[in-house]
């Protein structure tokens, strides 16, 4: 990149109401961007998951702005009072604790009332766990799915499992260090040796860790560590869907072979 490309982004600085979605480390704080510390710096308010978490992140780039918390569990009030400033006319920085917020956390419920309230929404990209997890797993990548964090209630997590064991296409998935043995041992139960699976720790800092490829591999090679960390789970998909897509489209190229010698015609015969 060169001096005037950083230059040009140290200069940015917002002149009207907008509402930024700013992408934050996921975990080694280098990889912010400078857009996104110039943003932090301009804004009139950051709105963050924890601010005891943005609040590092700003302490090791010299940072001083105002902080509040919003997550999952914040008052209506406080969902008001964000809107309320935008509206005003001050801008405000939306991060979660780690990656793009609205992905497995309520930003998105803030960005859809600022659009219905003809603001301006501006994403900053940043890191994202799944999509790191994804490019570095080695699983095809042309196709995926992101289910975030998987339901605690086992109705509604069977229901989703079901769906990944189905899916032809890559899968990922989040998981704490408190579950991770526990849902490894569901796949196990449902899931062919052949299913290719690969799971990684702390991505970006420093004790990452990658582990793949096969299920009982990865179970074994956890059982003798400390679990901690948030992981990260890529699931090849299913290769066997297409198997049985194949045979069946076989059989029915069989069977039109078979009414078309019997004397129908071909539009005939694909009625039938």
């Amino acid at each position: 990149m060169s001096n005037t490309s950083l230059l040009s982004y140290r200069r940015e600085e917002p002149e009207r109401a907008v509402l930024y979605i700013v992408g934050t480390p996921i975990g080694n704080l280098e990889d912010i961007s400078f857009r996104a510390l110039n943003i932090l710096k301009k804004v009139s308010l950051i709105a963050c998951e924890d601010t005891r978490n943005t609040a590092k992140l700003l302490k090791q780039y010299n940072i001083s702005n105002k902080l509040i918390s919003f997550h999952k569990y914040s008052a209506q009030e406080k969902f008001n009072f964000l809107i309320s400033k935008l509206i005003s006319g001050n801008s405000i920085a939306l991060v979660s604790d780690a990656g793009m917020p609205s992905i497995s956390d309520p930003g998105n419920l803030l960005v859809r009332e600022a659009k219905d309230n003809n603001l301006d929404v501006i994403c900053i990209p940043g890191a994202c766990a799944a999509i790191t997890a994804l490019v570095s797993s080695g699983i095809d990548s042309s196709e995926f799915s992101f289910y975030g964090f998987l339901p605690k209630s086992t109705k509604e997590r069977n229901i989703k499992i079901r769906q990944i064991l189905e899916s032809p296409i890559t899968t990922i998935i989040y998981e704490s260090p408190k579950r991770i043995i526990r849902l490894l041992n569901e796949l196990k139960k449902l899931f062919d040796k052949e299913r290719e699976i690969v799971v990684l720790k702390e991505l970006t800092k420093r004790y990452e860790k990658h582990f793949g490829i096969n299920i009982d591999n990865i179970i074994d090679k956890l059982a003798s560590l400390e679990i901690k960390g948030e992981f990260t789970i890529v699931i090849a998909g299913n290769k066997k869907i297409y198997d049985k897509v194949e045979l069946i489209e076989k059989d029915l190229k069989k069977d039109l072979i078979e009414l078309i010698k019997a004397g129908l015609s071909h539009s005939a015969a694909s009625n039938y």
